[in-house]
């Protein structure tokens, strides 16, 4: 009997939570459908700005002040600064003197971010840096040629 009574105060009790729920859902939804346009409309030019930053950190999980503040850079840095401190947190994290491979992609990923900014407001600068590249070509050069010479002793030649 007492299990029963226990049983339809659970059932009635979710029929009672799953009704305020969809009377919920309604409302947002309504209120979305009336006042979205007009959200829009208000933002103007400003809002497709906004929308092309959003799908930009959407893309690259990361957000422009995360970017700067991995390259431990200000909103009024000046382009050498940049590079600057891009050059040698990308020094510093090479695996080849014990650094991070993750910071190190972190240092890339967020150099990526700010090129990919600085394109969606019509002014696109690429952060050259000649370390990082003349390093990674001169590596998988060697490694990829197939014709390169093969560096055996005399002895070790079969005849």
């Amino acid at each position: 009997m007492a299990a029963r009574l226990i049983a339809q105060v659970i059932v009635m009790g979710t029929q009672i939570v799953g009704k305020a729920f969809m009377e919920a859902y309604r409302q947002a939804a309504a209120n979305a459908a009336k006042n979205g346009g007009q959200q829009a409309a208000k933002s103007g030019s400003g809002g497709s700005k906004a929308a092309a930053a959003d799908a930009i950190t959407r893309k690259t999980g990361m957000t422009v002040d995360e970017a700067m503040n991995i390259l431990n850079i200000t909103k009024d840095a000046d382009l050498a600064k940049i590079v600057k401190n891009y050059e040698h947190l990308y020094k510093v994290n090479d695996k080849t003197v014990n650094g991070s491979f993750y910071l190190q992609s972190k240092v890339v990923r967020a150099k990526e971010r700010l090129e990919m900014e600085w394109a969606a407001q019509g002014n696109p600068i690429k952060i050259a840096s000649e370390a990082p590249a003349s390093e990674s070509a001169g590596t998988s050069a060697s490694k990829a040629d197939p014709s390169a010479p093969s560096h055996q002793s005399g002895g070790d030649k079969q005849t």
